[in-house]
């Protein structure tokens, strides 16, 4: 075989028709490579590869995902430019979304929502991951938001805004290596005001009667003492608990936030469960009978409770909510409350400030008005500037 000055492209043996580039702006490509043709009558998709040698004599083998010879041509052409430029110019190569996209599943690899995020990720590589990341803009990113659900349903702007931070966390970890100088902005979707709802002492109790199965109603009633979200409980085991530090741990790849806490047990609860204890089967603390994990509640006999109850529209993370409702009515401090629920910032217990305004009233009368006669509806303006008494000698301080 005689030596040329260009990349041949031979006929690949493979099942995977589209091909996978396998991080081919990774590989140096030299300036001259041997003519190898590799032919199989089993190849039934006619999908080209590219097949070459670099300066450094490292041989690089991997599917164009081309079925045309011609653009197979110019995909070699273009890495060869560019490969040719890293060894001997030494530029770095550039980087796709789908190089970035692969990061972000590598720093998601041990959080919660490693699902979700790889279904993301997917989303994202088949529709700009072959994009370079240096010539990526707003609008690439913006027009191939997901719209529409599988049904045909509507995505709500909240899901947008999961995939939207997902792409965004990814360019950022592609920014953070050195890959890009800067990338695309994109703003979030407003997103309607999350609500806030909570029952009554009262109508807790009618619920927690209407339940059928105990271990449902050990759930809910652990929910409502500790505000416990539903995984953190339903995963608890006996070794997480510490009896004399009224505590229980939730680890890190329980914990919402990803990072562990402690769930701080009140007395009602401690006590429920040094009763609980004595009938202890398995390392979990709650199950259905024979110590087995529960991996959810049971739908229907919560239903039928609130049914029982009169209680509608609520859920079983609403006893997060009512929980955290109950501490606010009974006056515990909003970062008392962030640091009793695990949330991370301040905001996220804002919500529930509403709920309770009497610590403003110490300060609402700290400012007091002296006025000769008691104002009433019959007053005029005029009459009631008259009669208010200012000394108008004293001068103005800001504070």
């Amino acid at each position: 075989m005689s030596v040329i000055p260009i990349l041949i492209i031979a006929q690949c043996i493979t099942i995977d028709p589209t091909g996978d580039f396998l991080r081919l702006l990774e590989c140096a490509a030299g300036e001259f490579t041997k003519q190898i043709l590799i032919r199989s009558g089993k190849n039934k998709y006619g999908v080209w590869q590219i097949d070459f040698t670099t300066p450094s004599g490292r041989r690089i083998r991997s599917s164009s995902g081309r079925t045309d010879k011609r653009l197979a041509q110019e995909l070699h052409d273009k890495l060869k430019a560019e490969s040719y430029k890293v060894e001997r110019l030494n530029k770095q190569p550039e980087r796709t979304v789908e190089d970035a996209l692969i990061c972000f599943l590598e720093d998601a690899e041990h959080q919660k929502d490693l699902e979700t995020k790889i279904h993301h990720a997917q989303y994202w590589r088949d529709r700009i991951g072959h994009k370079n990341l240096s010539s990526l803009t707003s609008d690439d990113i913006y027009n191939n938001l997901p719209t529409h659900k599988r049904t045909g349903e509507r995505l709500s702007p909240s899901t947008q805004n999961r995939y939207r931070t997902s792409i965004m966390r990814a360019l950022n970890l592609a920014k953070q290596a050195g890959w890009v100088d800067a990338i695309p902005y994109l703003a979030k979707n407003n997103e309607p005001k999350k609500r806030v709802r909570w029952i009554t002492q009262d109508e807790a109790n009618r619920f927690l009667d209407s339940l059928n199965l105990e271990w449902m109603r050990e759930v809910c009633s652990f929910a409502l003492l500790t505000g416990g979200r539903m995984s953190e409980i339903l995963t608890l085991t006996w070794d997480k608990i510490d009896f004399p530090r009224s505590i229980a741990i939730v680890t890190s790849d329980v914990a919402k936030s990803g990072h562990a806490r402690s769930l701080p047990l009140p007395r009602n609860a401690v006590n429920f469960l040094r009763q609980k204890e004595t009938r202890r089967i398995s390392q979990y603390v709650f199950h259905r009978g024979k110590g087995k994990m529960i991996s959810d509640i049971d739908r229907e006999d919560f239903k039928r409770a609130l049914q029982r109850a009169g209680i509608s529209d609520f859920s079983f993370h609403d006893l997060r909510h009512t929980w955290a409702s109950w501490h606010i009515q009974s006056g515990t401090p909003l970062m008392v409350l962030k640091e009793l629920g695990g949330w991370e910032t301040i905001e996220m217990v804002q919500k529930y400030a509403h709920l309770n305004e009497r610590h403003l009233l110490q300060y609402a009368n700290h400012v007091k008005v002296t006025s000769k006669l008691t104002f009433s509806a019959t007053n005029s303006d005029s009459q009631n500037e008259e009669d208010l008494c200012f000394d108008t000698n004293k001068k103005a301080v800001s504070y």
